[in-house]
C-alpha cells in the first residue's frame, strides 16, 4: 500500500482526494490511496508520518507552506528560494524518514498564466502575502513581470495595503491575483477589498481559489469586463508535478 494525502486546515475545501485518486484509478494502481490529514498543529505532521509507514509523500496547504520548512532535513533550491513547501517526498533510511521539501505552487501558476499573458499585461497587484503568494512572486519574476504587493497590515515600504488601494493603482496593474482564501468554500460570500469599479476589459483576474469554480473576486471581475481564471489548472498542473517528485522524476 501506498498513501499519499494534505496536510493542512482547514481541508473542507480541498479537491487534492478526488484528483489523485481519480489519477491512480486510471493508471491501475489499486494500491494508492490519497487522504485528507486535517492537522491543527505543524508539529502534528512527524508524529502522523511515523504513525503510518505506508506514506511516501504528502501535500502542503495553508497554514503550513511556511511554518513546515523547520521540519524537513531537505528542501530544493526553489522551495528555498521561494520560502514556502507545498510538495514533501518521504524517503525511507532504516528506522528514519528523510523529508524533503518542494514548491510545485510555482510551477503551476507559472505554467497556467503564460498562455493568458498578453503585451499589455505588464504590472500585477498580487493580493496578500502568505505562503501562495511567495510562489505567485517567484513566478512573476520568471516572467520578467513586476508586481506590487497587498497585505492587510503594513510590513515594507514595499508592501501596501488594502486601504490603499485606488483607481490609479488598478488602472495601473491590469493583472490582479488574489492569493488569499477569501471566497474559498464554504465562505462564499468573501472577497478582497478592493475598488472593483474601477476594473476595465483589459484586466485579468487570477482566483488561486477553485472551490467554487468562480468566486466572488473572479464574478466581480467578469461583471466588469475582465478575464478571468480560476486556481483548477493551477492545481492539477502543481499535483502532476508533485506526483513526479514521488516517483523519483524530480528530486533534491
Amino acid at each position: 500500500m501506498k498513501l499519499y494525502g494534505l496536510i493542512g486546515y482547514p481541508l473542507t475545501h480541498s479537491w487534492s482526494a478526488v484528483f489523485f485518486n481519480r489519477k491512480f484509478q486510471e493508471l491501475g494502481l489499486r494500491d494508492h490511496d490519497y487522504r485528507l490529514f486535517p492537522l491543527l498543529f505543524i508539529h502534528e505532521m512527524r508524529p502522523l508520518i511515523e504513525q503510518n509507514p505506508e506514506i511516501a509523500g504528502l501535500n502542503v496547504t495553508i497554514p503550513y507552506k511556511r511554518d513546515v520548512l523547520g521540519l524537513l532535513d531537505r528542501i530544493s533550491p526553489e522551495a528555498e528560494q521561494i520560502g514556502a513547501v507545498n510538495c514533501i517526498s518521504i524517503e525511507k533510511k532504516g528506522n528514519r524518514n528523510i523529508l524533503c521539501g518542494y514548491n510545485t505552487d510555482y510551477i503551476g501558476f507559472f505554467e497556467s498564466l503564460k498562455p493568458l499573458l498578453q503585451p499589455y499585461h505588464t504590472r500585477a497587484l498580487v493580493l496578500g502575502s502568505g505562503g501562495s503568494s511567495l510562489a505567485v512572486r517567484f513566478a512573476l519574476t520568471k516572467v520578467n513581470l513586476s508586481y506590487t504587493l497587498i497585505s492587510r497590515k503594513k510590513s515594507g515600504a514595499d508592501v501596501l495595503t488594502y486601504a490603499e488601494v485606488d483607481e490609479s493603482l488598478i488602472r495601473a496593474h491590469p493583472i490582479i491575483i488574489n492569493t488569499t482564501p477569501l471566497g474559498m468554500f464554504p465562505d462564499t460570500d468573501q472577497c478582497p477589498d478592493i475598488p472593483y469599479s474601477f476594473l476595465e476589459n483589459q484586466h485579468l483576474l487570477f482566483d488561486l481559489v477553485y472551490n467554487p469554480e468562480e468566486t466572488l473576486f473572479l464574478k466581480k471581475g467578469r461583471d466588469s469586463g475582465a478575464q478571468t481564471m480560476n486556481g483548477i489548472r493551477m492545481l492539477e498542473i502543481q499535483a502532476e508535478a508533485s506526483w513526479k517528485i514521488w516517483n523519483n522524476v524530480l528530486i533534491c
